[in-house]
């Protein structure tokens, strides 16, 4: 970043050089006896200044040599001193305070053999220490300022980096209430009722009679629910996949979806915020072609390409474009979570039927997003 400041500041050095060379210039053209060699000496001592960002304590040394040359062989006026003022100030700012007041005496020194008379050197001189004075003083408070403004503006880096801190600690400590919430209250329930119907049905079968298909089906989702609600209280506590696409197509195939998974490109592991919203999405979708899709046909493709990975989750089941969904909080968190990415989601009814999800997540997403 100073770097950066030092090379759009060039053009600005270089003007001030050069209007500081042209304003004493101009009062030497009006000293008597002003030789070529003094308009050398003023245009070294002047133009120097353009490159005080980068070396201010060597220029502010030819600076100050040359015009102090200048000054004992010509003896102009106190406007001679124009450059080692300005290379004073700048010394002092980058601070090298005993450098600028060390030639700041030298140049002074100098300025005092150039007086026709004691009284008017004394004078002039007492007047250009007063300046010089100016410039360091005024070079520290610049160098003190610049100071606090990066003290001020790494506190309010820091103040945010604490604030981004505490509001992750706080989605973390609440994650952790919700789960202990849902293992109190439900936990408890869907054990019961598993527990019961695996009672009735074994006293059933004890008694020779057939077991109802409500009461298989009551257990099997009880142990189903069980699993389901370990695995989501595991996310919670953890905000971490507890697998991968495939097992979510296998779990969904168990359950009794018809579902293949396709697989393009050069598959290969990925960043942990792409990973765990490729999971999120493929696992939402699924949820939803369970649940509205009907006896229907699900596809998973997942694309591997250079620079993103693709996911299309699509199902011939009862969908229609004539009575688009609304959106839940299922679609609305897919939509979220690959807006965080830099990605695109589409979701919507097919023209031949059913429903399509498509997702593109860039995979030089931010390892920060969520």
């Amino acid at each position: 970043m100073q770097f950066d400041q030092a090379v759009r500041g060039r053009p600005a050095d270089a003007a001030l050089a050069v209007v500081v060379g042209a304003l004493v210039t101009t009062a030497a053209v009006f000293e008597d006896g002003t030789t070529v060699l003094d308009y050398l000496l003023i245009a070294l001592g002047s133009l120097t200044l353009a490159a005080y960002r980068g070396a201010p304590r060597v220029v502010l040394a030819i600076t100050t040599a040359a015009t102090t040359a200048y000054v004992v062989h010509a003896h102009p006026g106190t406007l001679s001193a124009l450059p080692v003022l300005g290379a004073v100030h700048t010394a002092a700012r980058a601070g090298h305070r005993g450098v600028a007041a060390l030639a700041s005496a030298v140049f002074l020194a100098g300025f005092m053999t150039t007086g026709p008379g004691a009284g008017e050197v004394v004078e002039r001189t007492l007047l250009l220490a007063g300046w010089f004075l100016c410039a360091l003083v005024t070079g520290l408070a610049d160098r003190n300022w610049q100071a606090y403004l990066r003290q001020t503006e790494q506190r309010a880096l820091e103040a945010e980096r604490t604030r981004e801190e505490v509001a992750l600690r706080r989605a973390g400590e609440e994650r952790l209430r919700i789960a202990r919430e849902l293992h109190d209250s439900l936990t408890h329930s869907i054990s019961i009722v598993k527990l019961q119907a695996g009672v009735a049905v074994h006293l059933a079968r004890k008694r020779g009679e057939e077991v109802p298909p409500a009461l298989l089906a009551i257990q099997q989702a009880g142990g189903e629910a069980m699993r389901e609600l370990r695995s989501t209280l595991e996310v919670l506590r953890t905000d971490e996949p507890t697998g991968t696409p495939a097992l979510l197509v296998e779990r969904a195939r168990a359950a009794g979806l018809a579902v293949d998974l396709r697989v393009t490109g050069e598959e290969r592991p990925l960043a942990a915020t792409v990973d765990r919203a490729a999971y999120r999405i493929v696992q939402e979708a699924l949820t939803n072609a369970a649940r509205h899709a009907g006896p229907a046909k699900v596809t998973v493709e997942l694309g591997y390409r250079p620079d993103e990975l693709t996911i299309e989750v699509h199902d011939d089941g009862v969908a229609r474009r004539s009575g688009p969904p609304v959106p839940g909080i299922g679609l609305t968190g897919m939509r979220e979570r690959v807006t965080a990415l830099g990605g695109t989601l589409s979701a919507a009814p097919r023209a031949e039927g059913g429903f399509s999800v498509r997702a593109e997540l860039p995979l030089d997403a931010p390892e920060e997003a969520r």
